[in-house]
């Protein structure tokens, strides 16, 4: 029985690690295709710039966040624990403040929509 824990054991240390290291890939993928298309929106002067790279920040760091959430599955020792639970929070915290942004700036962009269909119309009356 204690073979067949061990075993089990070291399987899930190996699955999960190749499933870190896959939403770490994708998180950085995410990123840098967000700051790429970023850069060309930038470029191009588009107005929705801001947000759509913070949106694929968030999603990117979503990501990350999730490949710290499965290391706790594989530590060890108590410093270990700390010390993903630091980077778990700090990670969150980003995600928040980016998801905050983000609600400022569809805010901001709808406020300055409803501004422009309103001033269309009142010039249509006159």
């Amino acid at each position: 029985m204690e073979a067949f824990t061990a075993g089990f054991a070291e399987l899930l240390d190996g699955i999960v690690g190749v499933a870190i290291h896959c939403f770490e890939f994708i998180g950085v993928v995410i990123i840098v295709v967000a700051g790429v298309k970023g850069l060309a929106q930038y470029v191009r002067k588009d107005p929705s710039v801001r947000l759509q790279l913070a949106q694929g920040m968030a999603l990117g760091l979503e990501f990350k966040l999730g490949s710290e959430i499965l290391r706790t599955v594989v530590v060890r020792e108590l410093s270990e624990v700390a010390l993903v639970a630091a980077i778990i929070a700090v990670r969150a915290a980003l995600t928040f403040l980016i998801h905050w942004e983000i609600r400022i700036e569809e805010r901001t962009k709808q406020e300055t929509k409803e501004g422009e269909e309103g001033k269309g119309l009142s010039e249509k009356e006159t």
